[in-house]
């Protein structure tokens, strides 16, 4: 008899931020533009944080122009930052390429020692590529992350309501427990409870050969969006953690922006209800969140009610405690 996989369980929530707070920026995975990070660190001075840069965040791959520096050094950084217990959140640069090259080579020991030690984990931010780290958060360490902006993108430093999104969640997550921005449809109505997860779908399917690769996604609420993928790209993608068996037993699908991905309605649409709309789950679908302008931040590994219907995402408590 086929032994049905555990749901997925609700994951250890991080402590808001208050303001002086002392927060780490790393680059797990492409180069970061100096301007844009000196101004990004300008926006969370101005909400009173105290930001540090960590010292590979600028770094240049010698060989590799796409990476920040070497996958060593890109991992030191952020475990040194986790395991620093002055830090009380780790916010990423910018996505890119590069962290299922070091992802690896992170102390996952050390970090579960010191969030141990700390009683409860730090916040962790970012979004893209870092969809690999989120996993591994949520797989190795049992730890809830946030899906969103990263310090040195231009949706963060040019757009305010992206910006609101993740101050909101920071300093005050009980403001922004239901996510309903103005886009938001119905794709497959209902409404269902789960633990969120996800992130880009490329990272999703290229996590699957990874020897962390959660086993199950049974009762989760799959959010994945994606830029720059062609529709049969996604088709692939799609079909491949269908293929897999990840969303055996998947509660809803919240769906965010695809950007640059080719023609919504005619092309990316289709393919997105074609693979997802038989799983006989309420999918949402325009969410704004990912690769979009502006960019809500959102909770992953936390329970959550998805109300294809009404638009809306609510979590069953804010994000950070």
């Amino acid at each position: 008899m086929t032994r049905r996989p555990a749901a997925l369980a609700e994951l250890s929530r991080p402590a808001r931020l208050r303001p002086g707070a002392r927060v780490a920026i790393v680059a797990p995975s492409g180069p970061v533009p100096e301007e844009r990070l000196a101004r990004g660190v300008d926006v969370l001075r101005g909400w009173g944080l105290d930001p540090v840069v960590m010292p590979h965040v600028l770094d240049r791959h010698a060989e590799f122009g796409y990476l920040a520096g070497d996958d060593a050094a890109r991992a030191r950084d952020l475990t040194a930052a986790w395991c620093d217990p002055s830090v009380a959140a780790v916010l990423c640069a910018r996505g890119g390429y590069g962290v299922h090259r070091m992802i690896d080579l992170v102390d996952w020991t050390a970090m579960r020692a010191a969030t141990a030690a700390y009683g409860r984990p730090k916040v962790f931010v970012g979004y893209s590529d870092i969809t690999a780290l989120h996993e591994a958060f949520a797989v190795r360490m049992g730890v809830a992350t946030l899906h969103g902006p990263m310090t040195a993108t231009a949706a963060f430093l040019k757009d305010g309501p992206t910006q609101d999104s993740l101050r909101a969640t920071l300093f005050a997550p009980e403001t922004v427990r239901t996510l309903a921005p103005p886009t938001a449809r119905t794709m497959v109505p209902g409404r269902t409870h789960g633990i969120t997860f996800g992130g880009c779908l490329c990272l999703l399917a290229a996590d699957l050969a990874g020897p962390h690769t959660r086993p199950s996604a049974h009762g989760g609420i799959l959010l994945v969006e994606d830029i720059g993928e062609e529709a049969y790209r996604l088709d692939r993608m799609l079909t491949q953690l269908l293929r897999s068996g990840l969303l055996d037993g998947l509660a809803g699908v919240a769906l965010g922006s695809w950007e640059d991905c080719g023609p919504y309605g005619s092309e990316v649409r289709p393919v997105l209800l074609d693979r997802l709309g038989t799983l006989g789950v309420p999918v949402l679908e325009q969410l704004g969140f990912g690769h979009s302008v502006p960019a809500l931040t959102v909770p992953l590994g936390v329970p959550a009610v998805l109300d294809a219907d009404a638009g809306t995402l609510t979590l069953d408590a804010p994000a950070l405690v």
